[in-house]
């Protein structure tokens, strides 16, 4: 068999060299970011295996990117110093491994994906090393791997549906590509448009780049995060955080620290502009990027934030990390505990202060992430008291504002000595809330708690400033002073006690097991009937958190508490017993009670009986 045979591509491989050489050419530029990345990683992977093994071909090999140009021939060469490749890897790698990728990519591009997108982000498809083959001729690549007794060998591909791969001299570890231009891509062959490209592509691509003879290298190559902060602007953040997550927004917040003492740290995190991440994203899981004297030891790293910040995404350097550890130990480490209390004080500062100084963007911040800071308040018992600043809320006050405990606090009224809420199901059902009808009587703001969390945050967020919070809709609420509220009008008069008494002996006996009990309350103004739990609010609350982790959650049954001076009540005692009327009146002030508590497990079954009570209404 001949050693340069021809080697049939795959068929993904063949759609997707298609695209690229006659579809993509929004941003032709990119295939010299993608390169310039494959050879950042190559080199990456060298420096990782230097850690542990000096046994290589070149240990002293400067780690570094090199491109050169021939302005006649119109060709490029890139070359770097990396782990480098065997003759089967080059197969693989360049010839059938990205099938999947491949694959992933076929798809986005029928999904209607425009191109601009498929051009920032062909790398994260694992098929960035292709893009080549919109401005190539033909490309050449001879590696040769670390290992010391590993041999030369290139590959070599014009774009059409075969490649070939053959044994080749080559005395240095590493990787070289060759690029010959198309003409109608010629205007790459040139030093200075190379240098622009990477500047605005590689710019912080960790190793040093070189073009041509030019001993000062291209790329800053010095880590932002390393960089004092003062010299760095806002695009340049913005700029960073897409280059490192590949997403197209504005992030909301950023934090940049550096210290030297009592630990030598560089960071620089950010919150990202929504919690989802695209289907571009550089960041497939949860975690910070962690390097120790500008070595990547962990590419995703949860235990620098606790879990309910683990949307922030970043990086963290120390100089106190020590190398030659497993990432294990390194996750052991006491250090490690510093340095999460140091970052989680960092991202608690930066959100007070972005909650102070540009409210509209901390409401961004808080509409994204409350689920997490909810999370953090009802599971974090060491940390719940300082996330109870960062929660917003809404009020029957201030229904479509969001507002802070503080806020609410000073607020309160002479007197006051608890902070009043609601749990329901949606604010339109909140605001009609019986339970609500004191309270707007007399003027007393409540918050209003509509978020399914809300009931899992409410286990650990008790008190705040002294103050106990107290659920409006518990049975033993002692309700707060009325005085200094303006003169009601005198309220309709009560039903005697015996008419109220067999009225209530009617609604238990249809009823029957759906509810624990019927009783008259005193808190009712407005609404006919409320349903309370028996077990206190505590119990109310425990409910939706069974409904939030349950799906075979069953409807409670409550305590039926009845106004006895509702005009309603009155007809409805004057109507005999047993007569149709009677029945579907008590079935519907009950079902509508389920209804406003957000429990009625199927509403749409009310409609025949409210068609029956306004027919009769009309008559």
């Amino acid at each position: 068999m001949a050693e340069n045979k021809p080697i049939a591509f795959k068929a993904e491989i063949k759609q997707l060299l298609n695209i690229l050489i006659h579809s993509l050419y929004t941003d032709r530029e990119i295939f010299l970011r993608e390169l310039t990345s494959n050879a950042s990683d190559a080199l990456t992977q060298m420096e990782f295996v230097m850690l542990t093994d000096r046994n290589v071909l070149d240990p002293d090999a400067e780690l570094a990117i090199r491109l050169s140009v021939d302005e006649d021939e119109k060709i490029i060469t890139i070359r770097d110093t990396g782990v480098g490749m065997t003759r089967d890897e080059l197969t693989t790698n360049l010839g059938t491994i990205a099938q999947s990728g491949a694959r992933a990519f076929l798809e986005a591009a029928d999904e209607g994906v425009d191109q601009q997108q498929l051009a920032d982000v062909i790398g994260q498809f694992g098929v960035g090393f292709y893009s080549v083959f919109m401005v190539a001729e033909w490309v050449r690549v001879t590696s040769r791997s670390y290992k010391p007794r590993a041999k030369a060998a290139t590959w070599y591909a014009t774009g059409d549906d075969t490649f070939t791969v053959e044994a080749a001299e080559k005395e240095d570890r590493g990787t070289t590509i060759q690029i010959k231009f198309k003409e109608d891509a010629e205007e790459f062959a040139n030093e200075s448009r190379l240098r622009d490209i990477i500047k605005r592509h590689s710019d912080y691509v960790r190793f040093p780049i070189f073009v041509g003879d030019d001993e000062e290298q291209t790329n800053r190559q010095t880590a932002i995060w390393r960089q004092p902060p003062r010299e760095i602007d806002d695009d340049e953040y913005n700029d960073f955080f897409k280059h490192l997550t590949l997403e197209f927004e504005d992030p909301i917040a950023h934090v940049h620290f550096v210290a030297d003492a009592p630990l030598r740290i560089f960071s620089l995190l950010y919150v990202p502009p929504k919690p989802e991440r695209n289907m571009f994203s550089l960041r497939k899981e949860d975690g910070l990027k962690l390097y120790a004297r500008k070595v990547l030891i962990q590419e995703y790293t949860t235990d620098l934030l606790p879990p309910y910040f683990r949307f922030v995404q970043g990086v963290v350097d120390s100089e106190d990390l020590p190398l030659n550890v497993s990432r294990e130990s390194v996750q052991a480490t006491a250090l490690m505990a510093r340095i999460k209390k140091i970052l989680t004080g960092q991202i608690n500062k930066q959100l007070h202060t972005l909650a102070e100084k540009d409210p509209q963007k901390y409401e961004q911040f808080w509409e994204a992430f409350s689920p997490f800071i909810k999370e953090g308040i009802a599971s974090e018992h060491a940390d719940r008291e300082s996330l109870y600043s960062f929660v917003r809320f809404h009020t029957t006050v201030y229904p479509e504002s969001w507002v802070s405990l503080k806020d609410y606090v000073e607020r309160m009224k002479d007197g006051q000595d608890k902070i009043y809420y609601l749990l329901g199901e949606d604010d339109r059902s909140v605001a009609r809330s019986p339970h609500l009808d004191y309270f707007r009587k007399h003027g007393y703001e409540v918050i209003t708690l509509t978020d399914p969390m809300d009931s899992f945050m409410l286990l650990g967020l008790r008190e705040f400033e002294d103050y106990q919070l107290q659920n409006v809709a518990a049975p033993d609420l002692e309700l707060p002073a009325a005085e200094g509220t303006p003169e009601e009008e005198p309220a309709p008069e009560a039903l005697p006690k015996k008419d109220f008494k067999k009225l209530v002996k009617r609604f238990k006996n249809q009823l029957g097991e759906r509810v624990t009990d019927v009783r008259a309350t005193d808190r009712l103004s407005d609404s006919v009937a409320r349903l309370v739990d028996p077990d206190g609010s505590l119990g109310q609350e425990m409910q939706r958190v069974y409904r939030l982790v349950d799906r075979d959650f069953e409807v409670p049954k409550k305590v039926l508490e009845l106004n006895p001076n509702h005009p309603l009540l009155s007809r409805l005692s004057d109507l005999p017993a047993g007569e149709q009327l009677s029945a579907d009146v008590i079935e519907q002030v009950y079902e509508s009670a389920l209804l406003i508590e957000g429990l009625h497990p199927d509403p749409a079954s009310m409609l025949p009986r409210i068609q029956a009570l306004m027919e009769v209404a009309l008559d």
